[in-house]
């Protein structure tokens, strides 16, 4: 029997090392992060409110939207994608049946955040986070929803660093640990120093969020896995260097076309978008004729 997409990404953190993780937002950019060998993804959410509505990652982008676009990743790789939940979009029921959908759809993790709705990204200006309570009311239907049947991992992030300071947020990710989270991700520390102290003081998984030009230093992978990380995800990159070369491909076009240098071949392209793979397939079944 084939092993579960869960069931991949736990023995992925049960292998020595860290982890790099190119974050997607769509299916293509998945797949091409599988070609290029990295064994795990996340669907950024900043990325893909950008890539699916054009429009920035200020909580604008609904439940069913989400859904969609991560089961059409999902079923693009054979990775493990972990999943961008949000605050839940709601109260407890919700966080449950957002956990239940994403395992339906293919995810191997959901992430389940204690900002208030709606949501913004962690590098950004005006989030704020709920009570403790609350935060912990999430982290708990997460972990019911998974014991009701439904398979997969919560990664659990706190963004009380932000206006509550380190102290805090540490001491829920602390708890959300004690009540079934799998990763834990606190958003934005300040320095390698606040990292150390995010990596020493609690236990378990933890992963690392690399904004280039965040408020979070971006160490390298060497230094996040001597620190003691075990995911490094890189949220924007992707998307920064492909708005890179579209706008620089635009800007080609207002003098004449673009370098032919600057452009993937057209035979690579196909055979990474899945032509060559269709044409043989269906050529093996036109034989059976």
């Amino acid at each position: 029997m084939p092993q579960s997409q869960p069931d991949k990404l736990r023995a992925l953190l049960a292998e020595p090392g860290l982890i790099t993780m190119p974050c997607c937002f769509d299916p293509l950019s998945a797949k091409l992060i599988e070609q290029a060998g990295f064994p795990l993804t996340f669907m950024s959410g900043f990325a893909t409110a950008a890539a699916r509505l054009g429009l920035p990652d200020t909580g604008l982008m609904s439940y069913g939207e989400v859904l969609d676009q991560g089961r059409n990743i999902c079923n693009a790789v054979s990775i493990p994608v972990i999943g961008d939940g949000d605050t839940g979009y709601g109260n407890a029921l919700n966080v449950k049946r957002t956990v239940a959908g994403f395992a339906q759809a293919g995810f191997a993790a959901v992430m389940i955040e204690d900002q208030v709705a709606p949501k913004r990204c962690g590098h950004t200006a005006g989030k704020s986070v709920v009570a403790r309570d609350e935060a912990y009311e999430r982290i708990r239907a997460a972990a019911d929803a998974r014991a009701q049947g439904h398979d997969i991992l919560i990664l659990a992030r706190t963004d009380a660093r932000h206006d509550h300071g380190l102290d805090e947020a540490i001491e829920r990710a602390r708890e959300f640990r004690r009540l079934g989270a799998d990763i834990l991700f606190v958003e934005a520390p300040r320095d390698e120093a606040e990292m150390r102290r995010v990596c020493d003081e609690l236990d378990g998984p933890k992963m690392a969020n690399i904004v280039e030009g965040g408020m979070t230093p971006a160490l390298t992978p060497s230094e996040l896995e001597a620190i003691g990380f075990k995911i490094a995800a890189y949220p924007l990159t992707l998307l920064a260097a492909s708005m890179r070369a579209m706008m620089q491909t635009l800007d080609a076009f207002k003098t004449g076309t673009p370098s032919p240098d600057a452009l993937m071949p057209f035979g690579e392209l196909k055979t990474r978008i899945g032509f060559d793979a269709y044409f043989e397939e269906e050529q093996r079944y036109a034989k059976q004729r």
